[in-house]
């Protein structure tokens, strides 16, 4: 009886934790959370969550999608400039929070958020007419999916980049498996299992960015993009290519990882997860050692995923990319549920046990990112948590 209780208490939590998250994310002030405006010739959006770091829900991208959509087949509008509100940051990412309680509650926002999440992706990557994202400041998950695919990233020395999935338990989406494969060397993967972060023009040295403007220069940057007169790519490029030439900032300091690009591209190229462990632990450098601490803090499962993700990824066109993450986006909130479920109904078991669980999975096999993922993958996880359940309840 006392467990029949406890789940029904907690299963109301739950649900009563999420209908009010999914109120503020659909609230009537999601109007408010993103600006349209119309100068010039320009279309420009503007991210208006500073408190939030603009991180971006579900509302925005209801708003976001239809009215690039509406501008890509207005005749009077000839460019989109997309930027965020405040002084910190661009896009810090997605509201991940409301979405891991609704995958909890089975609630459909899990799926409805990463699916049009991933569609604004595409149609950003495919876009007909000059893109143009600002990320001047904080840029990590979906900011860099609502920047990273357009033809044009500027990047200031207040932006930090990062795609930090891996230490949550996921791993790097939004296109992820697209744009990291197509860096310098194992760069992609590197960033992609570590979460190393990067600044300034360090972003635009590996390529996530196309310019360098200094954080000062942007807003007469702006200015001159709404002034341009039916502007072609190149005229924006060389446009941007003069307010390049005016940032000397930083300009003589060295890239953060040129030192070290030789050993990422040696000590990363391997087969499995465990090869590169492997190869960190042979090496013995101080660089290779700070990366086996880094790796082994990280989710085990997520680090899996996201290697096999990227290695997929380096054949596939954005579109398969994005289809491929929206599977792996699904089996993993499976697993988060699955996480829950177990916790509420093993209420004897201490926190840890639980939390460990998400961390556990290392020695799952080669997991098959196509048709039957999700089905695969959830097989897999079920197996390995009743087995790490029965081996706690012996500890």
């Amino acid at each position: 009886m006392s467990l029949i209780i406890l789940t029904s208490a907690h299963r109301l939590r739950s649900i009563c934790r999420l209908q009010r998250i999914q109120g503020h994310m659909m609230s009537s002030k999601a109007g408010s959370e993103v600006l349209f405006e119309k100068v010039g010739n320009a279309g420009v959006i503007t991210l208006n969550r500073p408190k939030a770091l603009n991180a971006l829900n579900l509302t925005m991208i209801r708003h976001i999608y239809p009215q690039l959509k509406k501008w890509d087949k207005d005749s009077e509008t000839d460019l989109v400039i997309i930027k965020g509100a405040g002084e910190k940051a661009f896009c810090a990412g997605g509201d991940i929070r409301a979405v891991t309680e609704a995958g909890k509650a089975g609630d459909s926002l899990a799926q409805d958020f990463f699916r049009e999440e991933y569609i604004l992706n595409n149609t950003i990557g495919t876009y007909q007419k000059p893109y143009v994202a600002l990320i001047d400041g904080i840029t990590m998950g979906g900011g860099v999916g609502l920047s990273v695919h357009g033809q044009f990233r500027v990047a200031t020395e207040k932006t930090l980049f990062a795609m930090p999935e891996t230490g949550i338990g996921l791993f790097p989406d939004v296109g992820g498996g697209y744009f990291l494969p197509r860096l310098q060397g194992k760069l992609g993967l590197f960033l992609a299992l570590t979460g190393i972060r990067l600044k300034g023009r360090d972003v635009q040295r590996v390529g996530l960015a196309t310019h360098f403007v200094q954080s000062d220069k942007i807003a007469s940057l702006e200015k001159d993009l709404v002034d341009l007169k039916s502007p072609s790519n190149t005229d924006v490029a060389q446009l941007l290519e003069s307010y390049q030439e005016q940032s000397s900032l930083d300009a003589e300091k060295p890239f953060v990882l040129q030192e070290q690009t030789e050993a990422i591209d040696r000590l990363f190229s391997a087969g499995s997860v465990e090869e590169i462990m492997e190869n960190l632990k042979k090496d013995g450098s101080a660089f290779a050692l700070k990366q086996t601490e880094t790796l082994s803090k990280m989710s085990p499962t997520s680090l899996k995923l996201t290697f096999r993700q990227i290695q997929e990824g380096a054949r596939m066109s954005l579109q398969e990319v994005l289809v491929m993450e929206y599977r792996l986006s699904q089996a993993c909130m499976v697993c988060n549920a699955i996480i829950c479920k177990c916790s509420a109904l093993s209420f004897h078991y201490p926190n840890q046990i639980c939390l460990k669980l998400c961390w556990h999975i290392f020695h799952i096999p080669v997991i098959h990112l196509g048709e039957y993922l999700c089905h695969e993958f959830l097989l897999l996880l079920c197996r390995e948590a009743t087995i790490f359940m029965r081996e706690s309840e012996q500890c």
